[in-house]
């Protein structure tokens, strides 16, 4: 009976194991484009807009520049989930609909 448990044992650490393990054609997947295809959000590309008001026409151009899938205007009171999107940028506002803040996410 024991001799059973350790074989089983041992073809269960063995299949763990082989689950951990990738190809090389896994590791050599591009690290900033996501798995739909998509590149990454650069917040940087999109300071500019930083102290301007917030239009239709900036949150575009804002979202092409930082290669973002998706962009949003954020206001104080706004409710967010929390949620992490790398291709979505976010252009944060005051009360005022000035942009404060570019980030990420």
């Amino acid at each position: 009976m024991p001799l059973k448990f350790a074989i089983l044992g041992a073809l269960m650490a063995a299949a763990m194991l082989a689950g951990c393990s990738t190809t090389s054609s896994e590791s050599a997947k591009d690290p900033v484009a996501s798995e739909s295809g998509h590149s990454r959000c650069e917040a940087t590309a999109a300071e500019f807009t930083i102290g301007k008001k917030a239009s239709p026409q900036l949150l575009e151009e804002a979202r092409a520049k930082a290669g973002a899938q998706n962009a949003r205007f954020l206001k104080p009171t706004d409710m967010i989930t929390l949620e992490y999107r790398s291709d979505r940028l976010n252009l944060n506002t005051d009360n005022n609909l000035v942009v404060t803040r570019v980030n990420c996410g």
